[in-house]
């Protein structure tokens, strides 16, 4: 390989990317999340947030965090990690709670879920191993496996009869199978199907790993996410994993299972032993959080009806949706110039909606993403509707 300068190396690659329509860009905001906002100068309606619960700027909330700043117990910065002078007792009680509310032994702060997922894998995986990814697996997981030192196979989407097939094997060979599958899908909105995937973990003596980001706070009883929403209880060999940046409207993640695995991750996990500690004041809002969410029955009630709304208007309009009951709507338009055609166009008539690209999603199912929140309104969702008829009528030329 010849030697080069970071200029050299990149240059013709960024410029590729531009021509292909895959370039990605960081939009601004000026306003709080909500669905109200004020992005690149341009004041429009949000429906690319992951604030499903519309809590990100709740004012119960940003009260909490005002009343904690005048208790001379909480700093803003941790100042160091969680095994040194980070945890602190905010830390400690919410990791409580949170795994009260789950039913589960033990819960563990990240301060990302791109982290958790991490340490998971890298920590619970041993060579020998064999980790099943669903084949729409987040980034964050296929790279937590990859980064292990256990194989790595995929399996197609939901595709149950193909994973059995692949438990069979690992079985045979007597290799520890490790499950790894979101809950909900975050670029499909799609549900993993727990009930089956539970089933062949027992009879096959397979570990589960569920990174239930989109799940926790929309879904189940008192928002306690996807196997809850099936009806389902985690065992002894079922790690559940959480972000406090979606439903929760914070930061951070957490991870959920038994007092073997929570100790495991704190002795051994390189992810969270060489990290600091996320902030006390964080802690502080995503208790406050956890609160709304058990009682949020009202605001889970409004995104069921708003869901129905869009995918109901949508099948009017002629729309090609994914098969989601989640608040994740992606409408597939194909190709990536077609998708950004689109976005802009509903950015003129005062609507921001992501155009999702290759590599996020496979290459031919370029899609706009829409969100929706419970804060949102009907009039909004309809609104949208409209300029995506608009749209669809005019092929956003």
């Amino acid at each position: 390989m010849a030697i080069e300068s970071l200029q050299q190396r990149f240059t013709e690659r960024l410029e590729q990317r531009r021509k292909q329509h895959l370039y990605r860009q960081r939009p601004l905001a000026f306003s709080p999340q909500q669905p109200l906002m004020k992005i690149n100068g341009i004041d429009c309606v949000n429906f690319c947030s992951n604030d499903y619960l519309g809590l990100a700027n709740h004012p119960q909330i940003k009260q909490r965090l005002i009343t904690a700043l005048q208790n001379s117990g909480i700093s803003y910065g941790s100042g160091a990690a969680h095994l040194v002078t980070g945890h602190h007792l905010e830390h400690h009680l919410l990791e409580d709670e949170l795994a009260d509310w789950l039913g589960v032994e033990r819960v563990l702060l990240f301060s990302t879920g791109f982290m958790a997922n991490l340490a998971v894998l890298q920590t619970l995986a041993q060579k020998g191993d064999v980790i099943l990814g669903d084949k729409l697996n987040h980034a964050s997981l296929v790279d937590g496996a990859l980064h292990s030192e256990a194989d790595f196979k995929r399996y197609p989407h939901l595709d149950t009869q193909a994973l059995e097939k692949r438990l069979q094997q690992a079985y045979q060979e007597q290799q520890q199978a490790i499950i790894v599958t979101d809950g909900v899908f975050s670029m499909d909105g799609d549900l993993a199907p727990l009930a089956k995937i539970q089933q062949l973990a027992k009879s096959y003596n397979a570990w589960t790993i569920i990174d239930d980001a989109h799940g926790f706070g929309p879904l189940g009883n008192k928002g306690r996410g996807t196997l809850n929403h099936f009806g389902l209880k985690a065992d002894d060999n079922t790690v559940q994993i959480g972000t406090l940046g979606k439903a929760f409207g914070c930061s951070g993640a957490f991870v959920a299972g038994s007092n073997t695995v929570i100790e495991a991750l704190i002795q051994f996990a390189r992810p969270y032993i060489y990290t600091t500690a996320s902030t006390q004041l964080n802690a502080v809002a995503v208790r406050e959080a956890l609160q709304i969410i058990q009682q949020a029955d009202n605001e889970r009630q409004q995104l069921h009806d708003l869901i129905q709304q869009f995918r109901d208007g949508a099948e009017a309009i002629g729309l090609q949706l994914w098969d989601s009951p989640t608040a994740i709507q992606p409408i597939l338009l194909g190709d990536s110039s077609t998708a950004l055609s689109w976005s802009e166009h509903l950015k003129q008539q005062g609507f921001w909606v992501a155009a999702i690209r290759p590599p996020t999603v496979p290459k031919g199912q370029a899609r706009l993403r829409v969100t929706l929140s419970a804060s949102h309104t009907s009039e909004q969702v309809q609104q949208l509707l409209a300029a995506l008829k608009s749209c669809r009528q005019t092929e956003c030329k």
